[in-house]
């Protein structure tokens, strides 16, 4: 069985400021065998640690859609512009070969609430079913229900913008070849694990915001 953080951010994305290296010995230390890395309309650190740790990382992109809402992909090469289209995105993500990863579908904001799932109700792969920055617990419940009623798998993640929180969600699912369907079919049997995460990491993320705006540091060191 792998544990798998399906959703987590490097230095790369605007409001995060984890070392790209220091991440993925945090991932170790919480016993976290996979991560998803899902920058911010970014992959440049994804894909520089697929090749640095390969049988550990998987690429990917958490995509501001043109809606305004978060789509992820999985297994994704190719960068997808901020503000495709939703329903665009997904098909972006799967001419990839990657997959469409549904992040915290209900919250406000950067969940729309659920008003895109319509959309792309028969463009998504997986959804997330529990999301560590999420505070109200009915709102991770609902993307179960909806996930459920699609017949599609559900995952987990940290969501994690500090390194304090990496692993504090994750899916446990058989080992699988390293690509999107052997991905998507250990899915299917995978439990999702979680604790939600302190209210003041979106404090950390409001900081990290601010910083690097200001400060020009370089984003992989």
């Amino acid at each position: 069985m792998k544990r798998v953080d399906m959703h987590l951010h490097t230095r790369r994305s605007f409001d995060c400021r984890n070392d790209p290296r220091a991440l993925m010995q945090a991932a170790a230390a919480a016993a976290i065998d996979i991560v998803c890395i899902t920058d911010h309309n970014e992959i440049a650190n994804a894909l520089a640690l697929k090749e640095r740790y390969p049988e550990r990382v998987i690429v990917g992109e958490e995509v501001k859609t043109a809606e305004g809402v978060d789509i992820i992909g999985l297994f994704i090469h190719t960068l997808i512009a901020r503000a495709t289209p939703a329903r665009r995105t997904c098909e972006l993500i799967h001419e990839q070969g990657g997959l469409v990863y549904v992040p915290h579908p209900f919250a406000g904001g950067k969940g729309g609430a659920g008003r895109i799932l319509p959309q792309i109700a028969g463009r998504a792969d997986i959804v997330e079913g529990f999301n560590a920055r999420l505070h109200d617990p009915a709102l991770n419940a609902r993307a179960v229900v909806w996930a459920r009623a699609q017949g599609l798998p559900v995952g987990a993640g940290s969501d994690a913008h500090t390194l304090a929180e990496v692993g504090r969600a994750y899916a446990e699912l058989p080992d699988y070849s390293d690509d999107a369907e052997s991905f998507r079919a250990a899915m299917r049997t995978a439990t999702i694990h979680g604790r939600a995460s302190a209210r003041i990491v979106h404090a950390a993320s409001t900081y990290a915001k601010l910083h690097n705006k200001i400060f020009k540091e370089p984003k992989w060191t």
